[in-house]
């Protein structure tokens, strides 16, 4: 059963508006349809494709990271992420891999999962503070 990409990844919440807005305001993700499951979440967009799923009105696990260490997304605009991060306070950890110069952005979202956005290597470096 061979893989052939990501699907989706879903991410647990008890605060599901500000976790919806934190993915639409800062990644450019869209609301979109969602079956009428019988608990409240959301179903986030990029490029007509469902890649983030929202569940709330669940028990939350006592480590809110659980057991996945991050989700990744390839993005673009790392001068303009950089500022939006630091404007909403955000604490983030930018790094730049050798040999191919892929930059990637850590932060956690509101419910402590890591996201890593991933920016070409040709993407000048954001101003520094």
């Amino acid at each position: 059963m061979p893989v052939k990409g990501m699907d989706h990844f879903t991410v647990l919440t008890d605060r599901l508006d500000e976790t919806t807005s934190f993915y639409a305001e800062l990644l450019g993700l869209e609301v979109g349809d969602r079956p009428d499951f019988n608990f409240p979440g959301a179903w986030m967009y990029c490029g007509g494709r469902p890649i983030l799923h929202i569940v709330a009105g669940r028990p939350l696990p006592a480590e809110r990271a659980g057991v996945l260490d991050h989700m990744a997304f390839a993005a673009s605009g790392l001068s303009e992420t950089v500022a939006a991060l630091r404007a909403r306070d955000l604490k983030f950890d930018l790094r730049q891999l050798p040999g191919s110069g892929l930059w990637q952005l850590f932060f956690r979202d509101p419910n402590g999962a890591k996201v890593e956005l991933d920016f070409e290597s040709s993407e000048s470096a954001p101003p520094a503070v």
